[in-house]
């Protein structure tokens, strides 16, 4: 066959023949295999082209996920403001969408040297600390109070936590806590100055705001926070100073604010010569409104209180008002000052200077007027050096046929410091103090003290 093959192949005329005579058949049967071929191929070309579109669309996927989990990444290792973040996860999980936790407080350390007329003021006695008027010893003529005597602590140093929101509808919301360490201890270790001074955390404010209300412990409304004076010692003016932080309920509206707060009567017994107990019978809370007016100039500002008394089935009631501010006198210079005046003021002024009320032979309630005031120069050397000149007083007009002679009559104080910051935020002060209690039969004992504090606020 092969020959025959070879044959033909030398001549091209039959072999065309001989093609032409069988491919017809050949050609049909290749045709029909192919074609059935080439459809299942082509089904499987389909199949491995749905395959690979469904694979690049997973690839495609997962790289899109990648770069939106890398642009988180990087947002949060590179924020916008350049400086890197302790903490990436959310720092109040509970707390409403959008909520902005911050943190704050300072570090103070007070060293004072004191030298009383009339005797020691008692060791762990809130006078030690800072001035309070109502501790300066009073004794005979002639008693001598003896060598100045030294205290060191860190009790004033505290710290906050704020929460604040703002809703999509526009509702503003805040949560606020303070503290510090000016509560003593609570075992034999703690609290003194034997061994470990430890001190038990305080609370000072702890309150909720909700647009214009606001619910839970922070200052009076009766008391103007912004017209005290930059003082080293804790409050400095004390003598003339309204200073109460109490739980209430307030409403502020524009330049108004209106308050019902937690109502208590101070009272001293008659013919008990100063000693006083606490009587929690009210059933109207203390009520008050302040108004404020604010400008380049400085604030100034105006109170009322009203106050109901109780013990047993005794009632008195009593009112005071408070006139304060803080005026600009340029750049360099500005006076603060308040005048405080009423009847029933004693809890409100000076920590408890004066009595509330007193107790007359008959039981009776009879409220005590008082009398507060205090004035604060501040001077601006430079950008690290600033000082002040405080002067307050403070007076009762006590029925001493009601209250007999050991009652105070009146007290007053003059403040000098200089407060030198070398770096923002950080504060060395030094103040000296000079202040005087009076009692009724006209006895009289006198404070000095050299102050020092190291401040740091953050």
């Amino acid at each position: 066959m092969s020959k025959r093959f070879v044959s033909m192949s030398r001549r091209p005329l039959a072999a065309a023949l001989f093609v032409a005579l069988i491919a017809p058949g050949v050609a049909f049967a290749e045709t029909a295999k192919e074609k059935e071929l080439e459809a299942r191929v082509a089904h499987l070309e389909q199949q491995i082209q749905a395959l690979l579109s469904s694979q690049q669309q997973q690839q495609a996927a997962i790289t899109e996920t990648q770069a939106q989990v890398s642009e988180v990444k990087t947002a949060q290792a590179a924020p916008a403001d350049g400086k890197p973040r302790i903490q990436t996860s959310p720092i109040m999980p509970g707390a409403n969408p959008g909520t902005v936790f911050s943190y704050g407080g300072f570090i103070k350390m007070d060293a004072m040297a004191t030298d009383t007329s009339d005797g020691r003021i008692a060791d762990g006695s809130s006078g030690r600390l800072f001035y309070l008027p109502s501790t300066i010893p009073v004794g005979a003529d002639g008693v001598d109070g003896g060598d100045p005597y030294t205290d060191f602590h860190a009790q004033f140093s505290r710290f906050w936590l704020s929460a604040d929101t703002v809703t999509d509808s526009g509702n503003k919301l805040k949560a606020y806590i303070e503290a510090d360490f000016f509560g003593g201890g609570s075992n034999a270790l703690a609290g003194n100055e034997t061994s470990t001074n430890t001190y038990a955390v305080t609370l000072r404010q702890a309150y909720v705001s909700w647009n214009n209300w606001l619910a839970g412990q922070t200052w009076s409304n009766f008391m103007d926070t912004a017209a005290l004076p930059d003082a080293v010692d804790f409050v400095g003016t004390t003598d003339g100073t309204v200073f109460v932080r109490q739980a209430q309920l307030r409403y502020t509206k524009g330049p108004w604010s209106f308050s019902a707060e937690n109502p208590q009567t101070t009272i001293t017994p008659y013919l008990n010569n100063g000693a006083r107990f606490n009587s929690g019978d009210n059933v109207m809370p203390d009520l008050t409104a302040r108004w404020t007016s604010k400008g380049d100039w400085g604030h100034f500002s105006v109170a009322g209180l009203a106050r109901q008394f109780k013990y047993l089935d005794e009632t008195e009631t009593g009112a005071a008002v408070s006139v304060s501010g803080k005026f600009n006198l340029g750049k360099s210079d500005d006076l603060r000052y308040a005048v405080n005046a009423g009847s029933g003021i004693g809890r409100y002024l000076a920590f408890g200077l004066g009595s509330d009320t007193v107790l007359d032979a008959n039981g009776d309630l009879d409220a005590l007027d008082g009398y507060g005031a205090f004035v604060s120069w501040r001077h601006v050397f430079s950008p690290q050096l600033r000082g002040n000149l405080m002067y307050s007083a403070a007076s009762f007009d006590n029925d001493k046929a009601i209250t007999g002679l050991g009652v105070t009559e009146r007290a007053q104080s003059l403040h000098a410091n200089l407060i030198y910051s070398p770096i923002p935020k950080l504060d060395l002060g030094a103040e000296l103090i000079w202040g005087q209690r009076s009692l009724e039969d006209e006895r009289e004992g006198d404070l000095k003290r050299l102050q020092t504090s190291v401040k740091y606020s953050f």
